[in-house]
């Protein structure tokens, strides 16, 4: 079968390649196409548009894009109703993958299924009619969603969380000790402040700036960056100043397993720190914090942003969101979370019990792939 997939984003590549790892053990006459990044290439189709041509947030970068984004929903249209796959997959990035939708509900008889389901529940609840007027099967990876979508008469998949099998893996087959990394890597002996600023430029120019000065607050530890995919080192530079900051690419796993702590941007990464075990202060630092903090309180329907305090429902790290996301703050937070066995440690790694045993087990690209196989076939 033809299976079609949009993704907008680094992680959206990495949970759609190993989901289309899982249809082509399902069926091994999978072909396929997609809106995506490196990870889904390596994996064979065709590669239409790469993610980073997409990837714009916030409302000034989509108005200033506004003409390339509408190309790009244009061409991804036509491609589709060209190409007629079996299935078109939508992954996360509903700005986008929505709109797509709708046109594709409307004007062609392909079945459509959302795997990684927009996040409404935290605002924009009013997206749920289009998802039930233009989503054939929403496949989630967040066990809370599947309440949210019943009270909406919206039955959904619940498979599993892919970020589990990611790391699971990646434990499995990492072997390197703490020194071995540190001299791959030309790090020095002392302990790792790791800071994971985000996937998009937007993020990284708002928050990394930040996570720089308290963490060289602290000088007995040194800060390290996990460089995101499509973020060249040159673009880090321009906001690290004069400190000391070495950047990995491409080895965010490998150093969270030697971290001491993390700064992490609010996203996947909060998760993927959990996993780790990596005590972790969650940052998102905004233009118009004060505005966005009053927006936050009468708009979002959820009490946390990041991952790991949604899914245990209470809070096991703290938020620095907005107009919480001070230097002084900041720096107080993260000198909790280096406190080796503190209250602060304990509490969170006893959270990150709790969220393990929520998520369950691994195997949620395979599920999610089982059950779409059988549906398409059925």
């Amino acid at each position: 079968m033809k299976y079609y997939l949009i993704v907008g984003e680094a992680s959206g590549d990495l949970h759609a390649a190993h989901l289309m790892r899982a249809l082509r053990m399902e069926d091994t006459s999978a072909e396929f196409r997609f809106f995506g990044g490196d990870l889904m290439k390596k994996e064979g189709g065709t590669l239409v548009k790469h993610y980073n041509e997409l990837a714009y947030m916030g409302f000034m970068p989509v108005l200033l894009h506004l003409p390339t984004i509408l190309r790009n929903m244009k061409r991804c249209k036509e491609d589709i109703v060209e190409w007629q796959p079996d299935v078109l997959i939508l992954v996360d990035y509903p700005g986008f993958n929505l709109s797509i939708a709708k046109y594709i509900k409307a004007h062609t008889q392909i079945p459509i299924y959302y795997y990684i389901s927009p996040k409404i529940w935290a605002w924009k609840e009013y997206r749920i009619k289009n998802i039930k007027r233009d989503v054939d099967q929403l496949f989630s990876i967040l066990p809370f969603e599947v309440d949210f979508y019943c009270k909406h008469q919206y039955p959904i998949n619940y498979v599993g969380n892919p970020t589990v099998d990611e790391v699971t893996e990646f434990k499995r087959n990492y072997h390197d000790t703490f020194e071995e990394f540190i001299a791959a890597n030309d790090l020095s002996s002392r302990p790792i402040i790791a800071l994971l600023a985000g996937s998009r430029k937007q993020e990284i120019k708002d928050n990394l700036p930040m996570m720089l000065e308290a963490a060289a607050s602290f000088p007995q530890y040194q800060m390290v960056l996990a460089g995101a995919p499509g973020i060249s080192a040159e673009y880090y530079q321009t906001y690290v100043g004069g400190h000391e900051l070495k950047i990995v690419s491409d080895l965010t796993y490998p150093l969270l397993c030697h971290a001491a702590c993390a700064l992490v941007t609010s996203g996947t990464a909060t998760l993927e720190t959990s996993l780790f075990g990596v005590p972790q202060v969650v940052c998102y630092y905004t233009p118009f914090a004060k505005f966005f903090s009053l927006l936050k309180r009468y708009l979002l329907k959820v009490k946390y942003v990041s991952l790991v305090n949604l899914i245990t429902n209470r809070e096991v790290v703290t938020e620095l969101v907005a107009d919480k996301m001070t230097l002084e703050n900041l720096r107080i937070e993260l000198s909790k979370v280096i406190a080796v066995n503190s209250d602060t440690s304990l509490r969170i790694q006893s959270g990150y019990s709790d969220m393990v045993r929520i998520l369950g087990p691994e195997g949620a690209p395979r599920r999610a792939a089982s059950q779409m196989v059988e549906l398409l076939r059925r």
